[in-house]
């Protein structure tokens, strides 16, 4: 008997090992996420990366969790071609359950060959914590703007002391201090700012808390922003379609910025393809005018880079299109 189960033993563990070290499993950069300790009541969701890192194409097909009601995932992207990514968006659901729950994700892989990757999401619903808001949303944001947004953690019962506040991301400061609360219950202010120098994007982080609780020593605050471009050109590319040699043809094209600026140069000119400008003045709006005399015959692509006196993001460029026929 007892040799009967070293032999099941090692082939449960030879099963895990093998199971382990799987071609899908490589495909992902983490397994596992714990959300910490959050409010009840909070939707919370996590991007599971994945990229195909294989010579094959790479088919994702059904993705289920192990509690239908507490949580749910997809797969942004079904196929991927070598290189290519996607995520696996999980959600957990806290408004129906109450203290600690681990979701298991079961992810499909039809192609290369079969394959079942199993991703884990944890987190701690709290009816005894309050966030106000619910979250830090920024909103959408000019870059070089920067922006502050704070929030109120609430606890309630037993007395808790936030012992630090940190961001993962470093474009992202954050400070925190005890605020007056009722009695009995433990206030603190978490305010976070976002960097002037923050890159253009949509950006998704979080911010995590420590306490002195054991029962909730760690703390979720999540972060959305969406940095948009100090400077704006319509359109991007500038398509002037068929035209003979030796003809000519312009087009207009609209440079915008929520600051005054001044055009202080413009490259990828010549005698080919020319940009001017009708009054060259600091202004929030630019009219330019791209005007193409060509001469050879075939297809022309040309960037033109504007450059202006705007700081963090002051150049922009745009394309030139056309097919020079005879």
């Amino acid at each position: 008997m007892v040799r009967h189960c070293c032999i099941w033993a090692v082939l449960l563990g030879l099963a895990a090992s093998a199971r382990a070290n799987s071609w899908a499993d490589g495909l992902f950069d983490e397994q596992t996420y714990d959300f910490g300790s959050v409010p009840r009541g909070q939707l919370l969701t996590h991007p599971f990366r994945v990229v195909n890192k294989t010579d094959k194409t790479v088919q994702i097909g059904n993705v289920r969790v192990s509690c239908g009601m507490c949580a749910s995932a997809r797969a942004v992207q079904t196929t991927l071609e070598p290189g290519q990514e996607t995520f696996i968006l999980a959600n957990m659901h806290t408004n129906r359950f109450s203290s600690f729950k681990e979701i298991t994700v079961y992810v499909q892989f039809t192609a290369p060959k079969f394959e079942e990757v199993r991703l884990i999401i944890r987190s701690n619903s709290r009816e005894d914590l309050v966030y106000n808001p619910d979250s830090l949303s920024f909103g959408k944001l000019k870059r070089g703007a920067g922006a502050v947004q704070s929030m109120t953690i609430t606890f309630y019962g037993a007395p808790t002391k936030i012992l630090d506040a940190k961001s993962e991301s470093n474009y992202v400061q954050v400070s925190c201090k005890q605020t007056k609360g009722t009695s009995g219950d433990s206030n603190y202010q978490i305010e976070a700012k976002v960097r002037p120098d923050t890159p253009v994007g949509k950006w998704y982080t979080d911010i995590w808390v420590n306490t002195d609780n054991a029962s909730m020593p760690k703390l979720r605050v999540p972060l959305t922003v969406e940095v948009e471009a100090l400077l704006s050109v319509s359109p991007t590319a500038v398509a002037l379609g068929e035209i003979k040699a030796g003809g000519e043809t312009d087009r207009k094209v609209i440079l915008r910025s929520a600051q005054p600026f001044v055009i202080t140069g413009i490259t990828g000119t010549d005698n080919v393809v020319q940009v001017r400008e009708a009054k060259a003045e600091s202004k929030t709006v630019h009219v330019l005018t791209v005007t193409l005399r060509p001469s050879v015959v075939g297809e022309l692509h040309r960037t033109i880079r504007v450059q202006t006196d705007l700081k963090n993001g002051g150049d922009i460029e745009f394309q030139t299109i056309a097919n020079i026929v005879p």
